[in-house]
């Protein structure tokens, strides 16, 4: 099974002590059940799944009580498999296929016989289905395509050579010439492969791109029967269309999204619902403008200019080159890889940890990417070609002294450079970029002494006494 990060999350989850129900949201084929099959094998002795999408008969298990006695005599009915307490995992496959068993979770977690992990592929899509949420007995991890690290790893990459290139990032040292020009070359791999594992697994085991490429049309056409079968009927034309008309809008100079373009009376209030499903389906990134480039940066979001990303860079190559993948991979300078090089690194930020935001402005320009790390704001301009020292809306963003943005990222086909405020870092080292983690523990005491002296002489009388 190719390594994913997620698996430490499974691992700490199942380490807790008050452990929950995990719920491990994202798009559809991205990994999720591979993962939690393999983390069974090796953590549980016993191990039982359920299909909502696939077994029609699976939700009658839910069909009557609710509480965990039931429940429980139903499981074992149906599965015929031993359920040993203690030591079994039940997944709960497209949970979002019986809301009934997500209001169960509550029942089954308070029941503690057994741990629980629920995958919904299509989740955010359908929370008015649920009759009753389970309210603080889920964890929650949202999954997302492959990584570059990730994807690294998956063809051989070893762990030694991540570690260096990282302390070459901490330090901003250059990358050995050599060393730079594969990693470029790998990074231009994934550009066109993507990260969904069965696509990148297929990559692996015959380095054949027709073959990527008619999966990815696969998992395209899959994205447009969910549309179809989910979507509600009034909106299933306007997700289309959106979802059509991805890689044309990226393509566009500036790379934001016009209505106008797919339908000339199209008001950004009526469309609101369609990019929301496309970004709760996993399927599309949504990345707004901000009036200014101050935390919080959700607080200045303009909701009504944004760009739309493919959450798959990968399927944006399928539905947008062409043939041009072949160039892509060769280094072809004359493809234009601005759409494509922007996807990648709003993929790569959002797999982070990031949500990433844009900046417009007619008084300094445009920049690619804010985003949020702490309470500070940092710039992030991407460079397809080998201008990469030329950003002046950058500059021009950097100079304003209120916003104290005092640190910028390009991304760019160069090696590791420093420039006053600017660094220049290779395209692949996205992959280090994080935000700002919370510490695991934050103790504060308030000192109260004060609250429990003698009072002052006088303080404890009434009114009427001191008069």
């Amino acid at each position: 099974m190719l390594k994913r990060k997620a698996w430490d999350v499974l691992t700490t989850w199942k380490n807790s002590r008050n452990r929950k129900a995990l719920m491990l949201t994202g798009a559809r084929q991205i990994g999720k059940t591979t993962l939690v099959r393999e983390f069974a094998k090796n953590h549980y002795r016993h191990f039982a799944e359920l299909n909502f999408l696939t077994d029609e008969h699976a939700a009658g298990i839910f069909a009557g009580s609710l509480d965990a006695e039931t429940i429980i005599a139903n499981l074992t009915a149906y599965l015929r498999t031993r359920l040993e307490p203690g030591s079994t995992l039940i997944l709960l496959d497209e949970i979002q296929e019986c809301p009934r068993a997500r209001t169960a979770i509550k029942f089954l977690v308070e029941d503690g016989r057994f741990d629980y992990i629920e995958t919904g592929s299509l989740l955010g899509v359908r929370v008015n289905d649920v009759p009753s949420y389970p309210v603080g007995f889920e964890e929650h991890h949202r999954m997302f395509p492959m990584d570059f690290e990730e994807f690294c790893w998956a063809n051989g990459v070893q762990s030694d050579t991540i570690d260096m290139l990282r302390e070459h990032f901490t330090d901003r040292i250059p990358v050995n010439d050599a060393v730079h020009a594969t990693m470029n070359r790998l990074f231009n791999v994934y550009m066109v492969v993507g990260g969904l594992p069965e696509i990148v697994q297929r990559y692996v085991d015959t380095h054949d791109i027709a073959q990527v490429s008619d999966l990815q049309h696969d998992i395209l056409d899959l994205y447009r029967l969910d549309i179809a079968k989910y979507a509600e009927t009034s909106d299933r034309t306007k997700i289309r269309a959106i979802f059509d008309a991805i890689p044309s809008q990226l393509d566009d100079h500036n790379r934001r999204f016009v209505l106008a373009s797919i339908n000339r009376n199209a008001r950004q209030n009526r469309y609101a619902n369609s990019f929301l499903w496309l970004s709760d389906a996993g399927v599309a990134l949504p990345c707004y403008n901000v009036q200014s480039p101050v935390a919080p940066l959700a607080a200045n979001e303009k909701r009504s200019l944004l760009k739309l990303f493919m959450g798959d860079t990968g399927l944006l190559c399928s539905a947008a080159m062409g043939n041009a993948q072949f160039a892509l991979l060769q280094g072809d300078l004359e493809v234009n890889l601005g759409s494509i090089t922007e996807n990648i690194v709003a993929q790569e930020l959002t797999a982070q940890g990031f949500t990433p935001h844009y900046f417009d402005s007619k008084r300094y320009g445009e920049v690619d990417f804010v985003v949020q790390s702490g309470s500070r704001i940092i710039p992030v301009e991407v460079k397809s070609g080998n201008d990469w020292t030329r950003h002046k809306a950058l500059d021009n963003m950097l100079r304003v002294e209120v916003w104290n943005l005092g640190q910028a990222y390009v991304l760019c086909k160069g090696n590791i450079a420093q420039n006053g405020p600017v660094t220049y870092l290779p395209l692949y080292m996205a992959m280090f970029l994080r935000p700002e983690r919370l510490p695991e523990a934050m103790p504060f005491t308030v000192d109260l002494s004060a609250l429990h002296a003698s009072p002052p002489t006088g303080a404890g009388q009434n009114a009427s006494e001191r008069m």
